[in-house]
C-alpha cells in the first residue's frame, strides 16, 4: 500500500508522523503546521484514495499502520492522528513499541460505534458517491455556524471505493482490550461537542492507556484541531516538548539525514553501504546512534573543519589503542584533505606522546590501508 505524504519543517528535527480523518486529507493539519515545524519535522500523509494517495480497498487498520510503518526510516519517532488517524498512530505504537516515543490521539476511540452504520455508510457512498455525504459531514465535523468548507470541498479529492474501504476496516477495529500494551506515552485531545467520537471515547483511552493524559477543547466538535487550532496546538507541544528525549530536535544534532550524509562523505559510501547492510535488529539502535550524534552532532559542528577533526581522530585512535578502525580513519582524512605526508606527521607524534610500540602498530595498520588504496585504484 503507498500512501502519499509530505514532509515539512527543519531537517534536524525529531520526526513527528501525523495521519488525517476519514474524508479529509493532509491539509486538516494545516493549522498545527506553522507551530509543530518551528522544531518538529512534520511527515503527514493521505489515506489510501484521499488526497495524492493511490485508490485501495480490502484494507484494515493493521494494514494502514504497516503502510505508515514503511514511510519511517527513523529509529524513534512520534506519532498523531484525528478520528481514524488516531486509531492508525496507536496501532502502530502497538506495532512498534521500541521506535514511538510519543502518542498523540485527537477525536479518536479504541472502537467507532458498532459494525452495522459503517456498513451501510459503505454501501451508501458506493451507490451515490462521497459527496453526498457532505452535509451530514459538516454538522458533524463542526458545530453549527462554523464554516469549515476548505475542509468539506476536500471530499472532491476522495476516491469513492476507497472511502467506502475504509468504512469497512473501521466496522472491523477494536482496540479496547490492547490498551493496556500502549507503552508510549499518550496524549487524548477530545472536543467536548464531537458527536462522531463523544467524550466516553476519549474516556476508555485515556482510562485504558497506562499514563495517557486528556485535554478537552470546549466548544469543538470532531475536527477540533481545524475548529478550535489554539487549544489543540498547545495541548501537542506541551506533550510532545515533555516527552521527547532531552535534547532532541536541537539544529547541531540528532538528525539522522544529516549525520548519514556527512559519514558518507568521510568514509565513502560503499563502507557505509556495508555496514548498513550487516546491521541487525541487535544493532540497529548502535548505527542509529553514531550516525545522528557521532557524525552529525560531533561531525558536523562549526568549530572545526573535517580536516582538522581527522588529526584529532588519528591521534585519539592511536593514543587508545583502537586499531580496527585506524585504517577506516587513514583512508577518511585522505578524504578531509589530508596528504599522505601529513598522516606520516601525526603518527611520529604520536610515538612522543602516545608510546613508541603503539605508533609502531599504527604505521602497520596505515601501511596497509594505503596499500590497499593503491591497490583499489
Amino acid at each position: 500500500m503507498k500512501l502519499h505524504h509530505r514532509v515539512d519543517g527543519p531537517a534536524c528535527g525529531p520526526l513527528l508522523v501525523l495521519g488525517p480523518s476519514l474524508g479529509t486529507t493532509l491539509d486538516v493539519w494545516q493549522p498545527q503546521l506553522p507551530a509543530l515545524t518551528e522544531r518538529w519535522r512534520v511527515l503527514r500523509y493521505d489515506l489510501p484514495g484521499h488526497g495524492g494517495s493511490p485508490a485501495a480497498g480490502g484494507f484494515t487498520l493493521d494494514d494502514l499502520a504497516q503502510a505508515v510503518l514503511g514511510l519511517v526510516d527513523e529509529a524513534h519517532f512520534a506519532v498523531g492522528g484525528i478520528s481514524v488517524g488516531g486509531a492508525v498512530a496507536a496501532t502502530v505504537a502497538l506495532k512498534a513499541p521500541e521506535r514511538v516515543r510519543s502518542l498523540v490521539m485527537c477525536c479518536s476511540s479504541a472502537r467507532f460505534g458498532e459494525p452495522g452504520p459503517w456498513l451501510e455508510r459503505a454501501a451508501s457512498v458506493r451507490a451515490e458517491g462521497v459527496r453526498s455525504l457532505a452535509p451530514t459531514l459538516a454538522s458533524r465535523w463542526f458545530t453549527e455556524g462554523y464554516d469549515g468548507s476548505w475542509v468539506v470541498d476536500r471530499l472532491d479529492q476522495v476516491d469513492d471505493e476507497s472511502y467506502a474501504a475504509c468504512c469497512e476496516a473501521l466496522a472491523g477495529f477494536d482496540l479496547r482490550a490492547r490498551l493496556p500494551e500502549i507503552a508510549a506515552p499518550t496524549l487524548v485531545v477530545a472536543g467536548t461537542e464531537d458527536p462522531a467520537t463523544p467524550l466516553e471515547h476519549a474516556l476508555t483511552l485515556a482510562t485504558g492507556i497506562p499514563g495517557a493524559l486528556l485535554a478537552t477543547v470546549p466548544g469543538a466538535s470532531h475536527l477540533a484541531g481545524v475548529e478550535r487550532p489554539g487549544p489543540v496546538t498547545a495541548a501537542m507541544l506541551r506533550h510532545l516538548s515533555g516527552t521527547w528525549p532531552a535534547g532532541a530536535g536541537k539544529p547541531a544534532g540528532t538528525s539522522r539525514a544529516d549525520g548519514m550524509r556527512t559519514r558518507r562523505e568521510v568514509l565513502g559510501g560503499a563502507h557505509v553501504d556495508r555496514a548498513n547492510a550487516g546491521a541487525t535488529d541487535f544493532t540497529r539502535d548502535f548505527q542509529d546512534f553514531i550516525t545522528r550524534y557521532a557524525w552529525d552532532e560531533i561531525w558536523n559542528r562549526p568549530g572545526l573543519d573535517r580536516r582538522s577533526r581527522s588529526l584529532v581522530t588519528l591521534t585519539a585512535l592511536v593514543a587508545r589503542g583502537h586499531l580496527e578502525e585506524l585504517g577506516m580513519h587513514v583512508r577518511a582524512a585522505l578524504r578531509n584533505g589530508l596528504t599522505r605526508d601529513e598522516i606520516k606527521e601525526v603518527l611520529l607524534q604520536t610515538a612522543v606522546y602516545c608510546g613508541v610500540p603503539a605508533a609502531n602498530s599504527a604505521f602497520a595498520v596505515a601501511q596497509r590501508a594505503l596499500a590497499d588504496l593503491d591497490a583499489e585504484e
